[in-house]
């Protein structure tokens, strides 16, 4: 019900008052959470900062956040305990300051740095970002069904006015929670008859006005693609910190911060008892990027957090459990119309040629499953060349992908864009950040990078290093990120598809020559008229489908690993100059990715016999392409 959602989001603030810091309430708030939040739906109506403006959020509520580890602050101390005294009395009170950035402190009462009773903690803090490249149709699906079940509260409502929060008949009914609320936060109207919050509020404006004319240029929040929206938070994490890592997609749930004072950055004026005094030490550059303004960029103090293991919400999010693994078996069973239909409209888009529709397929669903030493297993780098030169149709080609994938990027391969755009994240120690680029991605994130767009000039030396970055991305699944001193490898998972006229410039594990067999008079009619023509219901089969294979096990019996090799000393009597060991290795990758298209998850002689029929189409019209433009390939 609406009432007990209401109670939930602020019972971290009754969970505070109620317990003695000895307790062991801090387990209690999680275990509480993580039961409720396992009812059914039960997530569905807490707020999602990525759909919702944080102004439009209650403070101190809980929210979910899905995001990208872009970055990880050092870990920072905290007043875990506190005491308050009152100067004209001197009656103590003790406090806590988990899940808080901002000390709470009556108006007759002071912080006693001193205390015996104080307990300084530590914690990590994380800035994160939103998934880069993540598709439109994963935000609808994940929020639109939402937010029609957020509770009035936290509902994101347009015509209501800004600070709207405050109207709620939730504080009517709890003035004294109205009271905490404002001490917690200091962003509300009137504090009636509490003076030490309204003044913080002054303060606050006050500093945020200071504060412009120094940030030049503005605070850039660090997305790493070009474009993206939505807001950047600093994650405050209690537990378990070390095992989440850089480039992470999360799922956070936590309690919202956005108080005022925290965008005090360069005004000497503000309350030192009211920010923890170990914040001041840093360079004035640092404090800017890991104090920014709570408005462009608030804090979660996190109650639970998990690593996801995809990003499709068409999916569970989990398919371990019971419940997922009927999902999981419902889909399996029809699973081969929905390859045939997937197969006819990959075959469409790419203008009527089925064989390049089928290796589009296998590239989607491939996935690194392994690292030998540093060669990484699964990935499947697909050129498709002979596409049209400066035609919307590797344009249309992305689109219709990023239909299909939760996460996908376009990078046109331009002169411009080689010598100017930034592809490697780099350490900057000034400002102790990792300043992020094009190639910090999230794990499974289709790459398509547009070759056709590359035209006659000159790479300079950074166009140099991009280009390599990126054959350095493709052949090892890693990227280099810059630390000035030393060079720090970031394994990753990315899926990359070059298109390109003739041979690609960069390295692919298998390069698809496109045959079209239409050519259509218009294409940006035949594009769209394609997508409007699939259902919405047999879109998502296709993206459940995409998903779903790359999470599946795969293995290969002693008796068929036999098989497969006497075949390949056949294969190479017959043919001892064409046939190399890279040859076995595709082609086992091909038929591994082919099992998988068809939901099987070993292989059979058949698919074997399937893969080596479809590679052997392959060759043969890149042989034929050779001997009609020459020595180009």
């Amino acid at each position: 019900s609406s009432c007990g959602e209401r109670g939930l989001l602020l019972c971290v603030p009754c969970f505070v008052a109620q317990h003695t810091p000895n307790s062991d309430w801090e387990k209690k708030v999680t275990d509480y959470f993580r039961e409720k939040l396992k009812e059914n739906n039960a997530t569905n109506w807490v707020p999602s900062l990525n759909d919702v403006p944080v102004h439009y959020l209650k403070p101190n509520s809980l929210v979910k956040f899905r995001c990208m580890v872009q970055d990880m602050f050092d870990p920072e101390f905290y007043m875990g305990v506190y005491e308050t005294v009152d100067p004209n009395t001197n009656a103590r009170v003790l406090h806590f300051g988990k899940y808080r950035d901002v000390a709470e402190c009556g108006p007759q009462q002071e912080i006693d740095m001193n205390s015996s009773q104080t307990v300084t903690l530590e914690r990590q803090t994380f800035y994160c970002v939103p998934v880069p490249g993540e598709s439109a149709w994963v935000k609808e699906i994940s929020f639109f069904s939402d937010q029609a079940r957020v509770s009035p509260s936290t509902s994101y409502t347009p015509s209501r006015h800004k600070r709207s929060y405050e109207e709620d008949e939730d504080m009517e009914q709890h003035p004294s929670k109205q009271k905490e609320q404002h001490m917690g936060n200091g962003s509300g109207g009137d504090s009636h008859g509490c003076g030490e919050p309204k003044r913080l509020e002054t303060e606050a404006s006050a500093g945020h006005h200071l504060i412009s004319p120094n940030c030049s240029p503005p605070l850039d929040l660090n997305f790493p693609l070009p474009g993206e929206k939505g807001p950047a938070c600093l994650v405050k994490v209690y537990e378990s910190w070390d095992t989440f890592k850089v480039n992470d997609v999360l799922e956070v749930y936590g309690i919202l911060s956005v108080d005022p004072v925290l965008s005090i950055v360069n005004n000497e004026e503000r309350d030192s008892s009211t920010l923890d005094p170990m914040e001041c030490m840093d360079t004035a550059e640092e404090q800017r990027v890991h104090s920014p303004p709570s408005s462009l960029v608030p804090r979660i103090h996190v109650i639970l957090a998990h690593k996801l293991q995809h990003l499709n919400p068409l999916l569970p999010a989990c398919l371990n459990e019971e419940e997922s693994k009927t999902f999981v078996s419902n889909f399996m069973s029809e699973l081969s119309p929905v390859r045939a239909e997937l197969l006819g409209f990959l075959t469409h888009a790419l203008l009527g040629d089925s064989l390049a529709a089928e290796y589009l397929i296998l590239h989607l669903i491939s996935t690194v499953y392994a690292r030998r030493d540093v060669l990484p297993l699964g990935k499947f780098t697909v050129n498709l060349s002979g596409c049209p030169r400066n035609s919307i149709f590797t344009e249309h080609i992305y689109r219709i992908i990023q239909q299909l994938v939760p996460a996908s990027y376009r990078l046109q391969m331009t002169i411009e864009n080689m010598n100017h755009s930034r592809f490697i994240p780099r350490k900057d120690y000034t400002a102790n950040r990792l300043v992020s680029g094009i190639l910090q991605l999230a794990s499974n994130t289709s790459l398509v990078i547009d070759e056709t767009q590359l035209e006659q000039g000159q790479l300079d030396t950074k166009g140099v290093h991009n280009v390599k970055a990126l054959g350095n991305l493709i052949t090892w699944q890693k990227v280099d990120y810059d630390f000035s001193y030393h060079q720090m490898e970031f394994p990753c998972n990315i899926n990359v598809l070059i298109t390109s006229e003739g041979r690609s410039l960069l390295p692919s594990d298998c390069q698809v020559q496109l045959q079209p067999q239409i050519i259509p008079p218009n294409m940006e009619e035949y594009v769209n008229s394609l997508q409007t023509a699939v259902l919405p219901s047999v879109l998502n089969k296709f993206r459940i489908y995409l998903s779903l294979l790359r999470l599946l096990d795969y293995s290969i019996s002693d008796e068929v690993t036999k098989a497969v090799e006497e075949d390949f000393v056949e294969m190479r009597k017959n043919d001892p100059e064409s046939i190399t060991a890279d040859d076995l290795h595709r082609t086992l990758l091909v038929a591994r990715f082919l099992s998988l298209s068809a939901g099987q998850t070993t292989l059979s002689r058949e698919r074997w016999l399937r893969a080596k029929q479809l590679e052997a189409l392959r060759k043969a019209r890149l042989q034929q392409q050779k001997c009609v433009n020459g020595n180009e390939l």
